[in-house]
């Protein structure tokens, strides 16, 4: 796990609620890591606007977005053939971060992994 986050990056958040969304990001990442490469995590963050954005980059699987693309933070909605995916995850991660004023954005690739970015406002 690579994390590259400045150090006196500070934000407003309830701290609960933060921890359970790196928490679902980065078990996710573990929990869909492909079989055919050792699994690659990377936080990191960057300000855009009037946003700190926290990305949450992996090389695993990877969603179709084409497929999937409006179902991603769906309840109950999973994406790959993963016994213990509930399909809450995603879902409970969004309601979180839009909670707290930021929202989420995911880009993916089958095969390539996936980013996702939580833009938090400053």
């Amino acid at each position: 796990m690579i994390i590259d986050v400045d150090k006196d990056l500070e934000l407003k958040v309830i701290p609960a609620y933060w921890e359970s969304v790196l928490l679902n990001l980065t078990s996710n990442a573990l929990k869909y890591r492909s079989p055919e490469r050792k699994a690659r995590i990377r936080i990191s963050n960057e300000r855009e606007g009037n946003y700190q954005v926290l990305s949450v980059q992996d090389n695993g699987l990877g969603i179709d977005l084409t497929r999937y693309g409006d179902k991603i933070f769906g309840m109950y909605k999973t994406f790959h053939q993963n016994e213990d995916a509930r399909g809450i995850g995603l879902f409970i991660t969004k309601n979180q971060i839009e909670a707290m004023g930021g929202k989420i954005e995911l880009q993916s690739e089958v095969g390539l992994g996936s980013q996702f970015k939580v833009y938090m406002p400053i």
